[in-house]
């Protein structure tokens, strides 16, 4: 029997990513094959499931893409797993607008129930008043059953399972209140001292939901069926695409990249040549970090330099834009736009765009720090909005074939290749 359910929370802050990464640990230690999913676009928590699950997540997104994409992208995914496990955002009805979005809102499109986290902190039987609102609120979800974190001892526990029962919803269990179980920085990164930092953390929250979650309760009421396998993509270009991916370039949606024929992995940081490609895609991470070593490798800048002179298609999305850029505070990045970014006086963007080039509109999301000093609205090729329809003034670049802006873009729905006929 299939299994399939959202971990859904009454907040943020209640320890969704602590219980669906000792879940998905705790189910793989048993033999089972996880399937691990993530709401919104996420890029840090899908990295922690991978690890989690040792299988690739995927990113559900309702702003992004369509209903009818997201359903057939986790049937497609999950129709060979064992458990798929989709982990919420935010609180349980908190959407882009309303509940629109929402972790409700997925699991109402794919029609799985939600395991409730309900952070139970400094409360007691007070929780059913709070279980029975998020349990009513909205016919079309259905809560399979609550589990508690943060939990003092056994007698606590006692008060709030009794809260369950008089509401008439499943407790599934609890996790122990433990200072140890603090997820790690999420700028961990890919190195290999960072997964290390990372897996300890997750056997830890496996160990706890292995002693206090009914996790083979919980399995059987979450019991899925009718999952269509079919993923409705376009029809993938016969071209190469050289992608960057490594400590500093890590934000890839799997599906994007199905947009084409041929995937060459190479390293910014650790490789001095680029292999041959049609396409250079650079996506975003964390170069800022890394800027002192990314600058010392002359020869991987010089050729992307070169491929951007001679006409050839590159991409870059947030970090990759960085790294097109002349400089950021002060070491010396690509050249192939005259900018220069910084990390000084940083103050965080964020939020979902439509992003509206001349002949495709793309939708994605904006998350970064650091800004390019002289930003040059007036130089961008495309229009900006967030999801009230208000204008960013978020520049798209260009030179020649060369295309970024600090947007990270979903194009698994779209052709891609259309940036380059305008």
């Amino acid at each position: 029997m299939k299994s399939a359910f959202l971990i859904a929370a009454t907040s943020s802050g209640c320890g969704k990513t602590t219980l669906s990464l000792g879940l998905m640990r705790a189910l793989v230690r048993t033999g089972k094959h996880v399937r691990p999913f993530k709401c919104g676009p996420d890029y840090i928590d899908t990295q922690f499931q991978t690890i989690a699950a040792d299988n690739e997540a995927i990113n559900l997104d309702l702003f992004m893409a369509s209903e009818s994409h997201v359903r057939s992208l986790f049937g497609h995914y999950s129709c060979e797993a064992d458990v798929s496990i989709v982990e919420g955002v935010m609180g349980m009805f908190d959407g882009f607008d309303k509940m629109k979005g929402s972790s409700a809102d997925v699991a109402r499109v794919l029609d799985i129930p939600v395991i409730l986290l309900i952070n139970a902190a400094s409360t007691a039987y007070s929780v059913a008043a709070t279980i029975f609102g998020f349990t009513h609120f909205c016919p079309d979800v259905k809560v399979a059953g609550v589990i508690f974190n943060r939990v003092a001892s056994e007698n606590h526990y006692s008060y709030l399972r009794k809260a369950c029962e008089d509401v008439g919803v499943e407790c599934f269990g609890y996790i122990r209140k433990n200072e140890k179980l603090q997820t790690p920085s999420r700028h961990l990164g890919l190195t290999l001292s960072s997964r290390q930092e990372m897996n300890q953390f997750i056997d830890l929250a496996a160990d706890e939901v292995q002693n206090t979650v009914e996790i083979d309760r919980l399995l059987s009421s979450t019991r899925l069926t009718n999952v269509p396998e079919e993923l409705y993509l376009p029809k993938p270009h016969d071209i190469t695409v050289a992608v960057a991916r490594d400590e500093a370039f890590s934000f890839i949606y799997p599906v994007n990249l199905k947009a084409f024929g041929e995937i060459r992995y190479f390293s910014p940081l650790h490789d001095e040549h680029l292999p041959e490609a049609d396409m250079v895609y650079l996506p975003g991470g964390y170069p800022e970090l890394y800027a002192d070593k990314l600058a010392l490798n002359h020869s991987l800048k010089r050729e992307i330099k070169e491929f951007a002179e001679r006409g050839g298609r590159i991409l870059g999305e947030c970090g990759g834009l960085i790294y097109l850029c002349d400089e950021i505070d002060g070491y010396e990045m690509c050249g192939v736009f005259p900018l220069k970014a910084t990390m000084k006086d940083s103050s965080l963007s964020l939020g979902y765009r439509t992003v509206k080039f001349p002949g495709i509109t793309l939708r994605g999301h904006e998350f970064h720090y650091s800004h390019i000093i002289d930003p040059q609205p007036e130089r961008s090729i495309a229009t900006q909005s967030n999801v009230k329809m208000r204008k960013v003034n978020t520049p798209v670049y260009r030179y020649k074939n060369t295309i970024a802006g600090y947007t990270h873009l979903y194009w698994a729905e779209s052709d891609i290749l259309k940036l380059w006929e305008q």
